[in-house]
């Protein structure tokens, strides 16, 4: 897996050619109504077959950098060592393995390393900002219940 401090934002030349393919692909995308489907690659003449849900990927990835988004793709079922996972999350690897150990995250151990799984490392940040959201709108809504908003 690559590491996520090597994710790089996009070039500006990257993001129009991005953008320029992304508008050509959804606009091909939405005529297509086979599973699988065949590109060309120009330069070699080489025709490709695809599933059409790879080609829908790859759109979403050329949406993303075009808007000039770092991109990285992760199978599902990674394992993660531990400092990979605090990385994600933005925290230590010592809050982590405390997450870990409280069961917030489940986890596996292989002899002395625990390892954690993308989705559930990306489940639990989900979820934690579905919280931290929750949490400010409450925060907002008493404070303009107190009158702490009017002038």
């Amino acid at each position: 897996m690559e590491n996520l401090t090597d994710i790089r934002k996009p070039t500006k030349t990257e993001q129009k050619a991005a953008l320029e393919s992304y508008d050509a692909l959804e606009a091909t995308l939405r005529n297509l109504t086979s599973t699988t489907t065949e590109i060309e690659i120009e330069e070699t003449q080489e025709k490709i077959r695809i599933p059409l849900s790879a080609l829908k990927l790859l759109a979403k990835i050329l949406k993303a950098t075009g808007e000039g988004k770092p991109i990285s793709i992760v199978p599902i079922a990674t394992e993660m060592t531990t400092q990979a996972a605090a990385e994600m999350l933005g925290c230590s690897r010592p809050h982590l393995v405390k997450l870990l150990e409280e069961g917030k995250i489940p986890f596996t151990k292989i002899g002395k390393h625990r390892r954690v799984k993308f989705e559930d490392v990306a489940g639990f940040k989900r979820k934690m900002k579905a919280e931290q959201e929750a949490l400010i709108i409450d925060i907002m809504k008493s404070d303009e219940q107190s009158g702490l908003y009017d002038s």
